[in-house]
């Protein structure tokens, strides 16, 4: 699971985790990083990258960078993540071709994010273990064995829409899980978005996204990082626990699966959305979110008072906030505010004219 402000039960989880990982596993380097390219043009990426030796890596102990036809796969334990079954199952043309990963590793955004220049656009980052990454208002998510935890990069010009990519990559997510259960002759895994970046299982939550930006010659370049509880089924759930409950099927949610399907759907939303705009996945969106027609409770203070407004959720603005209507017909626009275990219990409105 992807622990938001782990809590010492969640922090015992890990670190009994990884202990049975460690002794069950001994000959694996944790400090490795492997390269790895679908086509014979990543991997001479790799092979680039690897001899020029400049990637910047967040572990101050140290990585070893090694190209992974050089990687001795017979140490790879069967929850290790699996290279060949991604790949195989990855048909992008540019999104997920070229893959980093790590038995762990501090967090997979740091790698993305210091090494932009460095990797192509589209290059993926994964973990088996994660136990420094970052979630809103620098929280902290440590994230154990059983969690699909990954980052990409990826690049846009027009900084107006950059605030709606969160919602193509949480859209992509539910969509991509959706796919694996229609393929697979499953009952169908309905995962939810919550407002702005949570994704949300039978009332849990059960992942999260995060993405950030820097500008640079006239390009927002953008990590996005992602967390996905697979098969852990504490703290909360996992998309393996719901599926046991609702299958007697021996088939189970795979990482690698889940990420080549994730990738698969994600190019065609962002071809879609860079060229036709946000708008032609806005009905798919409010399909998959929790929160149309919601009602909330907007606090703002006036003097030394705090006035209470009750509106109601109708959809997105085009900026990327809340879109609501107040008891009095009045439009506006809900921002959070500050960083709530419940952002729709912070919300800053902003009137519409």
């Amino acid at each position: 699971m992807v622990l938001q402000n782990p809590s010492s039960t969640a922090s015992l989880l890990l670190a009994t985790t990884r202990r049975v990982f460690m002794a069950s596993s001994a000959a694996v380097d944790y400090s490795l990083l492997v390269l790895c390219g679908k086509s014979l043009a990543e991997n001479e990426t790799a092979i680039s990258i690897k001899a020029n030796n400049t990637l910047k890596l967040p572990d101050k102990g140290g990585l070893s960078i090694v190209l992974h036809s050089e990687f001795n796969k017979s140490v790879m334990q069967q929850k290790s993540f699996q290279f060949s079954s991604f790949v195989n199952s990855l048909y992008t043309n540019q999104f997920g071709r070229f893959l980093i990963w790590s038995p762990e590793l501090s967090s997979t955004h740091d790698v993305v994010s210091h090494n932009f220049c460095e990797l192509p656009i589209g290059t993926v980052c994964v973990a088996d273990i994660q136990n420094k990454g970052r979630g809103r208002s620098k929280n902290v998510w440590e994230s154990p064995l059983g969690c699909l935890m990954f980052s990409f990069t990826l690049q846009m010009e027009d900084g107006r829409v950059v605030p709606l990519v969160q919602y193509v990559v949480s859209l992509a997510i539910t969509e991509a899980i959706k796919d694996i259960c229609d393929k697979n002759g499953l009952p169908c895994i309905d995962v939810k978005i919550k407002w702005p970046n949570d994704l949300y299982l039978n009332g849990f939550k059960v992942g999260g996204v995060l993405c950030t930006s820097t500008y640079k010659s006239k390009k927002f370049n953008i990590s996005a990082g992602i967390g996905l509880n697979v098969n852990n089924e504490k703290p909360t759930t996992s998309l393996n626990t719901v599926l046991r409950e609702l299958s007697v099927g021996t088939y189970q949610f795979q990482r690698e699966d889940v990420l080549a399907a994730f990738f698969n759907k994600f190019e065609k939303f962002f071809d879609l959305f860079l060229n036709q705009g946000f708008q032609t996945l806005e009905e798919l969106y409010y399909k998959t979110w929790l929160h149309s027609g919601q009602r909330v409770v907007v606090q703002e203070k006036n003097e030394d008072k705090v006035i209470e407004h009750v509106v109601t959720i109708q959809g997105l603005t085009s900026s990327g906030y809340l879109l609501a209507v107040g008891d009095d017909n009045q439009m506006c626009e809900l921002h959070p505010d500050g960083n709530s275990f419940d952002f729709l219990k912070g919300l800053v409105r902003r009137k519409l004219e």
